[in-house]
C-alpha cells in the first residue's frame, strides 16, 4: 500500500508516466483492480527472468569494487573471493529490504543496492592511513551517524522541489554514463585507453540492445537489455576475449566472513570523511527515490519514503561493515532497466536481490558473472544509465522553465555540478574534508540548486513585499 499523497510547499507533484506503447503490452501486464502495478506479483518465472536482468547489468559494480579494493590493499585471493561474496550477498540483502520494505525500512519500490563508488576511495584512504580495522569502524560509525541525523535531514526535503530533484536526477546520470563509458574505454593515461576492439565490443552490445528492442515484442523487448548483453558476450566469446576456463575453477560454495580484517577500531576524526559524505549519500538518495517513483508512476509521500531508503541504506551499510564492506548505497542502476523494459513490480528487483544472495553463496556463478567483458557491461550500461538522464530532462521539463529564475537556478546548479565529474581533480588543492563535498557533483548540484531556489522564490519575494510596503507607508 502507498502512502497517502501530500503536498510539500514549494513541489510540483508530477503526473503519473503512461504505460509502455500499446505494441509492448504483456498480456499479463493487466493488474487487478486496485492493485499498482508496482505492488502487483507476475509469474514466478517471469519474475525470475527480469530479476537476472538487473542482476547481470549490475553485477560489474561489486566486482569491480572488490577487485579494485584487493588490488589497492594488497590482499591475498582468498580473502578477495570472500570479500566478493559478501558484497553479492549484502547488494541481495539490500535490495529485499529496499523493495519488500518491511516496518519503516525501504520504500517499497523497485531498488537494487550496491557497493562501490564514493564511498569505496574514502573507505580505501582510511584503510591506508589508518588500518582496515579503523576502515571497518568507520564504516559502522558512519551507519549509526545516518540514523542520528535522519530526523534533522527530513525536515529540509521541503527543499527539495521538482526542479532541484529534476537537476539532480540530470547530475546522477551523466555521471553514471561516464561510469559505463569507463567500462568500455578504461581510464585516461592507462594502458589500453580506448582499444577499438573495446570500443567495438561496447557499440556493438548497443547495437545488439537496440536491435531487441526494435524488432520484438511482449517478453522479449521487456527483455531486450538482458538479451543484448548476452549477445555481446556471446560476441567476445567467439572473439576470444573472454576466459571461460576461469568460470570452472575452484570449489562450490563461498560464505561471508564475520569481521574478516579483525575487531573494528573505532576512531571519530578517521570516519569523519566517511560521516560528511553520508549527507551527500542522503541527498542522492532523496533524488534516487523520488525519479523511481516516478519511472513507476507511484504517488509517494517523500517526507516518509526518503527516510525508509536512507534507513535501508545505512542499516545495509551497517550490516556491511561487520562483513569488512565498505558503505552499501541504492542504485540508481536499475531505474533506467525500468524505464526500458516497462516492468514496474518490485518484486522484480526482490527476485534480483534473491539472486545476489545466490550468487554470493554458489562460487562457480560468482566466476560465471565475473568473466563477463567489462566493454559489454559498460555498453548496456551507457544505454540504461542515459534513461535515467532523460528522466531528469522530463521532470525539469514540468519545472516551469519558461520562468527565466528557474532557468537561471538550473544553470548554475548544473555548471557547478557536473564541473568535478567533467574534469576530475578539479578540486585536488583544496584540504581533504572540503574536497570530499565538492567532489560529489551530485552533492553540489542539490545544494546549489536548493539554495538559490529558496533565495529566489521564498527569500527575495519577501524582502521585495517588505520594501514595498515600506514605500507605500512612507508615501501616505
Amino acid at each position: 500500500m502507498s502512502s497517502p499523497r501530500h503536498t510539500i510547499p514549494g513541489t510540483q507533484q508530477p503526473p503519473t508516466p503512461q504505460p509502455p506503447d500499446s505494441h509492448t503490452a504483456d498480456p499479463e501486464a493487466t493488474h487487478p483492480q486496485g492493485v499498482h502495478p508496482v505492488d502487483e506479483s507476475r509469474p514466478l518465472g517471469r519474475i525470475l527472468l527480469f530479476g537476472i536482468q538487473h542482476v547481470l547489468v549490475m553485477a560489474a559494480t561489486p566486482i569491480s569494487a572488490i577487485f579494485l579494493m584487493s588490488a589497492t590493499l594488497r590482499l591475498d585471493p582468498r580473502l578477495t573471493v570472500n570479500l566478493l561474496s559478501a558484497a553479492f550477498v549484502l547488494s541481495g540483502v539490500g535490495s529485499l529490504i529496499q523493495s519488500l520494505g518491511p516496518w519503516k525500512f525501504g520504500p517499497r519500490l523497485p531498488f537494487v543496492m550496491l557497493p562501490g563508488g564514493a564511498p569505496l576511495v574514502l573507505f580505501l584512504a582510511i584503510a591506508e592511513q589508518h588500518g582496515l580495522r579503523t576502515a571497518t569502524g568507520a564504516v559502522i560509525l558512519t551507519a549509526l551517524f545516518s540514523f542520528v541525523v535522519l530526523p534533522v535531514f527530513s525536515r529540509l526535503l521541503a527543499f527539495f522541489p521538482t526542479l532541484v530533484i529534476g537537476t539532480m536526477i540530470v547530475i546522477v546520470g551523466v555521471n553514471l554514463v561516464k561510469v559505463g563509458a569507463v567500462l568500455v574505454t578504461g581510464r585516461p593515461g592507462e594502458p589500453g585507453f580506448a582499444d577499438p576492439a573495446h570500443l567495438g565490443l561496447g557499440m556493438a552490445t548497443i547495437g545488439f540492445t537496440v536491435v531487441f528492442y526494435l524488432v520484438s515484442t511482449g517478453i522479449v523487448r521487456r527483455l531486450a537489455v538482458m538479451l543484448g548483453l548476452l549477445a555481446g558476450t556471446a560476441l567476445a566469446a567467439v572473439l576470444g576475449t573472454v576466459d571461460l576456463g576461469r568460470a570452472a575453477d575452484g570449489g562450490l560454495f563461498n560464505a561471508p566472513q564475520l569481521l574478516p580484517f579483525g575487531s573494528p577500531r573505532f576512531d571519530l576524526v578517521a570516519a569523519l570523511p566517511l560521516m560528511l559524505y553520508s549527507l551527500a549519500s542522503m541527498a542522492e538518495a532523496t533524488g534516487q527515490t523520488v525519479i523511481n517513483a516516478e519511472a513507476v508512476g507511484k504517488e509517494i509521500d517523500r517526507r516518509t519514503a526518503v527516510p525508509k531508503t536512507i534507513r535501508g541504506d545505512a542499516l545495509t551499510s551497517l550490516a556491511g561493515g561487520f562483513l569488512g564492506l565498505p558503505l552499501m548505497v541504492t542504485s540508481g542502476e536499475n531505474i533506467g532497466i525500468v524505464r526500458v523494459t516497462g516492468v514496474r513490480s518490485r518484486f522484480v528487483t526482490a527476485a534480483a536481490g534473491v539472486v545476489l544472495i545466490a550468487i554470493g553463496f554458489l562460487a562457480p556463478v560468482t566466476r560465471a558473472v565475473s568473466v563477463i567483458p567489462s566493454a559489454v557491461i559498460g555498453g548496456t550500461a551507457m544505454v540504461v544509465f542515459a534513461v535515467i538522464t532523460v528522466l531528469g530532462v522530463q521532470m525539469l521539463g514540468r519545472s516551469d522553465l519558461d520562468q527565466h529564475t528557474n532557468t537561471f537556478v538550473c544553470a548554475v546548479a548544473l555548471a557547478l555540478g557536473l564541473l568535478p565529474i567533467l574534469i576530475p581533480g578539479v578540486y585536488a588543492g583544496f584540504p581533504p574534508n572540503l574536497r570530499i563535498l565538492l567532489e560529489s557533483g551530485v552533492a553540489v548540484g542539490a545544494f546549489v540548486a536548493a539554495l538559490l531556489h529558496f533565495l529566489f522564490h521564498h527569500v527575495r519575494p519577501g524582502v521585495a513585499a517588505r520594501v514595498a510596503t515600506a514605500r507605500t507607508e512612507s508615501d501616505r
